[in-house]
């Protein structure tokens, strides 16, 4: 038994990463990302299909730029939740603005 599988007798671990990859590898109960571990997994080639897709998404739901560019983050956001979900059997959480929570 590996120290990981030691400290999963005791307690719940949680991935805080966006690295898909990463999360698969250590097989965690939930994960947690924020948008600063997503850009970092967003320049990453295998997520190209993610990125391609929030940008697509972004083009169509937005009106200006701007709101195209917001559009596009959010649904990275998601795209990549989704995908965590895949692997992980608990819970997604991603860090959204806070301004969304007044909304």
């Amino acid at each position: 038994m590996n120290e990981l599988d030691g400290i999963k007798q005791f307690t719940t671990v949680v991935a805080d990463s966006g690295d898909i990859e990463s999360i698969r590898h250590y097989h965690p109960q939930d994960a947690t990302t924020n948008p600063s571990l997503l850009l970092k997994a967003a320049g990453l080639s295998q997520y190209e299909h993610l990125i391609d897709d929030a940008i697509a998404w972004g083009k169509k739901n937005g009106k200006t730029q701007e709101q195209q560019v917001v559009a596009a983050c959010d649904k990275l956001a998601v795209n990549f939740g989704a995908e965590i979900l895949k692997i992980v059997p608990g819970r997604v959480s991603t860090e959204v603005d806070a301004r969304l929570s007044f909304d």
